[in-house]
């Protein structure tokens, strides 16, 4: 009886044991995944700089463009936001580097947590975009962070998002880019607010594009 017993609590300790590898190994997989989708962004980013139809690049600079020089893919910098709708938020014209103002309004705040610390960000729509069909769930998220200047552009970066079904927005900071305007001074780029400022390093996508500092000079 007590051998008989003795079996089953090794049977369910090696169950238990079991679990956790399996569970290690869906985590495992879920990261593979995850790495996998950051690496096949940046894959269609070169392949769209190189493309003289969507490259936003002169053409001095495309014929001699190789890749974007972007941070390692890291997991870490894919949040699960809490997003709250601002359904009675104001139209605003948005700043952009040109005289062109672009018409936005706050569709709604996300909160998250990012290395150890909590923040916030608003999330805007484009009235102007509404009109295309192609962009009816399409939402923006600038942003600012304590990498700009040094390791990313200064004027901070862009994230593409699509309106959640929920209250559960995800961001992947693996997938921020830079305002077209740093590759080329013919495009207007809205203007990051100072509220969507990350007093924290966001070492997660594209880095600074150097030859934008050879266009300066």
């Amino acid at each position: 009886m007590k051998y008989a017993i003795l079996l089953s609590v090794l049977f369910l300790m090696a169950c238990g044991q079991g679990k956790k590898y399996h569970d290690k190994e869906k985590t495992v997989a879920v990261e593979s995944d995850l790495v996998a989708d950051i690496l096949n962004y940046q894959k269609e980013q070169n392949e769209s700089f190189k493309d003289p139809d969507s490259s936003p690049l002169p053409d001095k600079y495309r014929k001699d463009f190789e890749e974007l020089d972007f941070f390692k893919p890291d997991t870490s910098y894919i949040v699960k936001a809490r997003f709250e709708r601002t359904p009675n938020a104001e139209p605003f014209f948005m700043p952009t580097t040109t005289d062109r103002e672009s018409q936005e309004v706050v569709y709604g705040i996300a909160y998250f947590t990012l290395n150890g610390t909590e923040h916030q960000l608003e999330v805007y729509q484009s009235l102007e975009l509404l009109e295309d069909e192609e962009y009816e769930d399409y939402l923006f998220l600038p942003f600012l962070d304590n990498t700009n200047g040094e390791e990313t552009y200064g004027g901070g970066r862009y994230i593409d998002l699509t309106i959640p079904e929920g209250d559960t927005l995800v961001i992947d900071f693996n997938k921020a880019y830079n305002p077209y305007c740093v590759y080329n001074k013919k495009y207007s780029c809205p203007l990051v607010p100072r509220q969507n400022y990350l007093r924290t390093m966001v070492r997660a996508g594209v880095k600074e594009y150097i030859a934008a500092i050879k266009m300066e000079d």
